[in-house]
C-alpha cells in the first residue's frame, strides 16, 4: 500500500495544490483527471520520487517498485532495441551475478568466524531468498512478447535505438516498465505515440497483468477500459471516486449541482444575515444577536463551485467552393524504400463529403499514403486529386511550419476572417491559450503548444479536403470536443489517421485498413470495425 499524506506544492508563492491525501491499493487502476495546469503531472512526479513536494510526503513499504513513464523521454543510443528492453531485468541479472561472486568468495575464504564472512553469508541468504522466490521466466521470450505487442517487428530487435524516432523510443521505455512488473505503474499520456493495435494490447496488459496503475490520459476510451477508480485534481483539492471514468463524469455532475445548490442557500443566508445586522445594529435588545451573526459571517467558509468550463464555443470551418465528386482517387499505387515495400498495387476512391479512417500498425503505410496524396514523395501508379480540391493538411510535424516570429494571437489573427475575428481570444482559450499566453512568440512555445496552435490555425482556413495525421496527441478533452464538433459540421471530405477511438467514434463512416502491404476497404463505421477486430488482436499480439 502506498500513501500520499498532506502533499502541497507551491511555486513562487502560488499554491498549485495543498492537503492532498489518498491511498493507492494493490490492483487499483486510477485515472488521474483534471484540467491542464491543475498539477496532475507534478503530482505524478512526486509519487514517482522525481520531484519533492513543498510539504507532505509519500510513504510505501521498503521493497515497493514504482515505475514512471513521463510524456517526453529518450532512451540511450548505445545498444539495440532488444538489448535496451532487456535492461528491464538488469536488477535480477545483477542479483544473480552478485550471488555468484559472493559464493566464489565463500569457497576460498577460511575466516569462518570473522564478521566479514558472516556478512557475506547474510547477504547471500538475503539475495537467495529474493532471487529464488521469483517465478522462473524466459526473459528473452518476455522481451519479444512486449516488443511485438507494442508494434515492433522481429527485424527491429537488432537495430540500434538511434535509428528510431522519439515515439518509438517511448515504446521501448514502456516495454521495459511493463516487463519489470512493478507494484505501481505511473503513465503520463502513454497512448500518444502508439497505434490502435498497440493501445488494445496495452489495455489488455494493464487490466490483466499489471498491479496498481495511475494514468493521465486524454483518451476517453483507453481510461474507461482500464480504470476502476478516478482521482480528480481541481482547484488545489482532490476528489476520489471509486468509479471508472464514464461513471465519474455522472458523479462529478451531481457533485457540482450539489455545490451550486449549497452555494445559493449560503448566499441567501449571508444576505439575510447582513440585512438583519444592518436593521438592528445599535438596537440594545438585539446587540447579542447582531454580534453573534457578525462573528458567524467572519468565520463562514464560502462554498466553492468546481471550475468547470461550460462555455458553448463552437467553431465552424469557413465556406469553400465545392470539390469534384471524387477528391482522391488512387490506382495501382506502390511505394518502396530500397528493398522495403510499404504497399503494393493499392487502390482507393474517396467520394466528396465522406469522412474516412486510415488504420493499421505504425509502419504499414498510413502516413506514406498521405504523403503520396500530398505529392510529397515519388511513387509508382496513379494518385489523382479531384477538381476544385482545396486541401488542409495537419501533419504530425505541423508545428514546425508555423512562423516563429509571430505571437500566438498574430498567428490566428492572420487567418481569421469575418465574425471569427471578434472571438479569437475565446477560440484560443478553448485550446488552452489564455491570459499572457496569447502574446507569447511562437518560438518560445513548447512542442505541444505549437501543435495546438497549428490546429487552431487549420480550423480557420477555407478548405474542402481535410487530412489529419494524429491530430489529438496534444489536445485535452475540452479541445478535442471543440475540434470534433467542428469536424462533424464540416461539409467537406476528411481523411483521418488517429489511434484515439473515442475521437473517431461517430465521426468517420468508412475504414481503410493498412495491413501486410495492402489496403483493405471496410464498409463500416470505426466502432463496428474495432469491435470485430479487437477479439482477434489481443490473441494475435499477446
Amino acid at each position: 500500500m502506498i500513501s500520499a499524506d498532506n502533499l502541497a506544492v507551491e511555486f513562487s508563492g502560488k499554491t498549485l495544490f495543498e492537503n492532498i491525501s489518498f491511498v493507492i491499493n494493490p490492483k487499483d487502476k486510477i485515472a488521474l483527471m483534471g484540467k491542464n495546469g491543475a498539477g496532475k503531472s507534478t503530482l505524478m512526479k512526486i509519487i514517482a520520487g522525481k520531484q519533492k513536494a513543498t510539504r507532505g510526503h509519500v510513504s510505501c513499504p521498503k521493497e515497493t517498485v514504482i515505475a514512471y513513464l513521463p510524456q517526453h523521454l529518450l532512451t540511450e543510443d548505445n545498444c539495440t532495441v532488444f538489448e535496451e528492453t532487456s535492461k528491464a531485468f538488469q536488477q535480477i541479472l545483477d542479483m544473480k551475478s552478485e550471488m555468484e561472486s559472493l559464493n566464489k568468495q565463500l569457497e576460498t575464504r577460511t575466516d569462518y568466524e570473522s564478521k566479514e564472512y558472516m556478512d557475506i553469508i547474510e547477504r547471500v541468504t538475503e539475495l537467495g531468498d529474493k532471487y529464488y522466490a521469483l517465478d522462473e521466466v524466459n526473459y528473452d521470450e518476455e522481451v519479444e512478447k512486449a516488443l511485438k505487442g507494442l508494434g515492433f517487428e522481429r527485424e527491429d530487435f537488432t537495430r540500434p535505438t538511434s535509428e528510431f524516432s522519439g515515439g518509438w523510443r517511448m515504446r521501448i521505455e514502456l516495454a521495459k516498465i511493463l516487463l519489470q512488473k512493478p507494484d505501481l505503474i505511473l503513465l503520463d499520456e502513454p497512448t500518444n505515440h502508439i497505434d490502435i493495435e498497440s493501445v488494445v494490447w496495452l489495455e489488455d496488459f494493464l487490466v490483466n497483468n499489471a498491479n496498481a496503475v495511475i494514468v493521465i490520459s486524454h483518451d476517453r476510451a483507453f481510461i474507461d477500459n482500464i480504470t476502476n477508480r478516478t482521482v480528480e485534481l481541481t482547484m488545489g483539492k482532490i476528489y476520489d471516486y471509486k468509479a471508472k471514468y464514464s461513471h465519474y463524469l455522472e458523479l462529478r455532475k451531481e457533485r457540482r449541482e450539489g455545490q451550486i445548490k449549497a452555494y445559493k442557500e449560503q448566499q441567501k443566508f449571508i444576505l439575510e444575515s447582513k440585512k438583519f445586522i444592518e436593521r438592528f445594529r445599535g438596537t440594545y435588545s438585539k446587540s447579542n444577536q447582531v454580534n453573534s451573526r457578525e462573528r458567524m459571517l467572519e468565520k463562514l467558509q464560502i462554498v466553492e463551485i468546481d471550475d468547470v468550463d461550460n462555455s458553448s464555443l463552437k467553431l465552424k470551418f469557413p465556406s469553400c467552393q465545392r470539390s469534384g465528386e471524387y477528391p482522391v482517387t488512387v490506382k495501382d499505387l506502390s511505394k518502396n524504400y530500397d528493398d522495403h515495400v510499404v504497399f503494393k498495387d493499392a487502390n482507393l476512391a474517396i467520394k466528396r463529403g465522406q469522412k474516412v479512417s486510415f488504420v493499421g500498425r505504425n509502419g504499414e503505410g498510413k502516413s506514406t499514403m498521405i504523403k503520396a496524396i500530398m505529392d510529397e514523395i515519388k511513387y509508382d501508379g496513379e494518385c489523382q486529386i479531384g477538381h476544385n480540391v482545396q486541401i488542409g493538411y495537419f501533419a504530425q510535424n505541423q508545428a514546425s511550419l508555423l512562423d516563429q516570429n509571430l505571437t500566438v494571437f498574430q498567428t490566428i489573427d492572420d487567418v481569421a476572417i469575418g465574425e471569427v475575428r471578434s472571438n479569437i481570444k475565446n477560440i484560443l482559450g478553448s485550446f488552452m491559450f489564455s491570459g499572457d499566453d496569447i502574446d507569447k512568440k511562437v518560438s518560445v512555445l513548447s512542442g505541444g503548444e505549437k501543435t495546438r496552435l497549428a490546429m487552431v490555425k487549420l480550423l480557420l482556413e477555407p478548405i474542402n479536403l481535410l487530412i489529419l495525421d494524429e491530430p489529438t496527441n496534444h489536445l485535452d478533452l475540452r479541445s478535442k470536443d471543440v475540434l470534433k464538433e467542428a469536424l462533424l459540421d464540416f461539409e467537406g471530405t476528411i481523411i483521418l489517421v488517429s489511434h484515439d477511438r473515442d475521437f473517431q467514434r461517430g465521426l468517420t463512416e468508412k475504414v481503410f485498413e493498412f495491413k501486410n502491404k495492402r489496403i483493405i476497404e471496410h464498409f463500416e463505421v470505426i466502432d463496428d470495425f474495432l469491435d470485430k477486430y479487437q477479439l482477434d488482436s489481443i490473441k494475435q499480439l499477446g
